[in-house]
């Protein structure tokens, strides 16, 4: 019996290679919407996949509301026509420029940012002021990551000072908990209430003065901890794809890997071991050597070295590895493996049907 992810023409497919499987991101989009009692409250990261084509399967299925971290995956979202486009980052410097400009030209779309500072909000009011456009935006709170954002209880004076620059418009917090990766989900919980909770407080304090902040929260991990929160919305981004890290660490969810990288056997240094074609710019190396690739077809195997164009791997002794065989590797950290390709090969019913341009990759498509 063939394995879900063999390929019957795999001879005809160069590696190292990212392969798609859209069968399963369409049951992994289906999983997502079984995960949430309103699809409206789901709101996507698109940093996984950065491709249009997962972006059409994402509205087929009927998700309106998008976030994205870099200019270039905004204006992929545009050109895919998506109604709402929040950009998860805070735009400084020529990104601030750049970003008005996508909101002007693509007027079809509803774009957001972040901010976490006044002199942040003064700069993108002055930019949108003089492109004649209104801009909303959402205050970004550290919640624990501690990367980005402000406290959730300073929060409330920069919403006050914001609200009177007249060309962008608060409507809303964005609570990022991606330190959160317990494999534990009773723990994994505990800890995302708790970060959640001052978030909460800022809200009540802000609907007691008559606002009504939308609120963006989570990752993978938290994603079905904050799907119980009413009126939150969730922005999930791994689960389209899935990979080997969190389907260990969030083994509650039930996402399939939809996305391959496909090496070869190309040497074999001595008795024991294989060389594959699977090097750092091939797959993430972020992770330590034995946590960035598991072989379905070949679990065994065991990661002892890796340089820029090579993976070396332990077999044992009379292994039965030949020069030209196929390993199916289940990256660790699929995000960035994708934005090492600037295609993925699409895999249908075992065959080779067509490619994706990874076209948000790249820092810059037109603006």
């Amino acid at each position: 019996m063939e394995e879900w992810f063999s390929i019957t023409s795999v001879d005809k497919l160069d590696t190292p290679a990212l392969v798609v499987y859209p069968d399963r991101v369409k049951q992994n989009l289906t999983q997502l919407k079984a995960s949430i009692e309103d699809v409206d409250r789901l709101r996507p990261h698109v940093k996984t996949h950065k491709t249009q084509e997962a972006v059409q399967l994402t509205m087929a299925a009927g998700i309106r509301k998008f976030k994205c971290a870099t200019i270039a995956e905004a204006e992929m979202l545009a050109l895919s026509h998506a109604p709402d486009v929040l950009l998860a980052y805070q735009p400084i410097g020529p990104k601030a420029e750049r970003f008005v400009q996508l909101v002007k030209h693509y007027a079809h779309t509803k774009f957001s940012c972040l901010i976490d500072n006044y002199a942040a909000a003064q700069h993108l009011n002055a930019l949108a002021a003089v492109s004649e456009v209104s801009i909303p935006v959402f205050i970004d709170l550290n919640v624990g990551m501690n990367r980005s954002g402000i406290a959730p209880a300073a929060a409330f004076a920069l919403y006050e000072q914001c609200m009177p620059l007249p060309n962008i418009k608060i409507v809303g917090l964005h609570a990022y908990d991606g330190h959160l990766r317990d494999e534990d989900i009773t723990v994994r919980t505990e800890r995302c209430h708790q970060a959640f909770a001052p978030v909460e407080a800022l809200a009540t304090q802000l609907r007691a003065v008559g606002l009504d902040p939308i609120i963006v929260a989570g990752g993978s991990p938290t994603f079905p901890i904050h799907a119980t929160r009413q009126g939150v919305e969730c922005s999930p981004g791994t689960f389209i794809y899935w990979d080997g890290g969190y389907g260990k660490t969030c083994e509650e969810q039930s996402f399939l890997p939809a996305a391959l990288v496909l090496s070869r056997v190309i040497s074999l240094p001595d008795a024991t071991k294989l060389c594959v074609d699977l090097g750092h710019k091939s797959i993430a190396a972020e992770s330590p050597l034995d946590k960035r690739v598991t072989f379905l077809n070949a679990p065994e195997l065991q990661a002892i070295s890796q340089s820029e164009e090579h993976l070396v791997l332990e077999a044992g002794s009379n292994h039965g590895y030949k020069v030209g065989d196929v390993l199916y590797g289940l990256p660790h950290h699929i995000c960035p493996t994708v934005a090492l390709y600037e295609r993925a090969i699409i895999i249908e019913n075992q065959e080779l049907t067509g490619e994706w341009k990874t076209i948000a990759r790249d820092r810059k498509i037109k603006f």
